[in-house]
């Protein structure tokens, strides 16, 4: 399985469960959509791809900025949104993960 690692605080408790996955034996590659995913990847043993011109992704998993109850969310403010949106756009499936504090009335 290919997968897209998003940027944030929420993507970098994805990533540690999954460096523990991985030592436990899960096979997996990523691409990680900012410096910071990429070195806490690395850290943990999950191997990654290089991006590039048409690499696809089986899942990619990303935060939200803040969302709410009907589900609208916003993505990305920050300096990795290209880079998050072109690696989405080419994953056959986007998981965002949020908690509570991300919830706006």
């Amino acid at each position: 399985m290919i997968l897209g690692l998003g940027t944030g605080s929420t993507s970098a408790q994805f990533i540690r469960q999954l460096g523990a996955a991985v030592q436990a034996g899960l096979r997996v590659q990523g691409t990680a959509t900012s410096l910071a995913s990429e070195a806490l990847a690395r850290q943990l043993g999950i191997p990654l791809l290089e991006p590039r011109r048409g690499l696809r992704f089986d899942l990619a998993v990303d935060g939200a900025d803040e969302l709410d109850a009907q589900l609208r969310l916003i993505k990305g403010g920050g300096g990795a949104l290209l880079r998050e949106k072109t690696l989405e756009t080419a994953s056959d499936y986007l998981l965002v993960v949020a908690d509570s504090s991300k919830l706006v009335p």
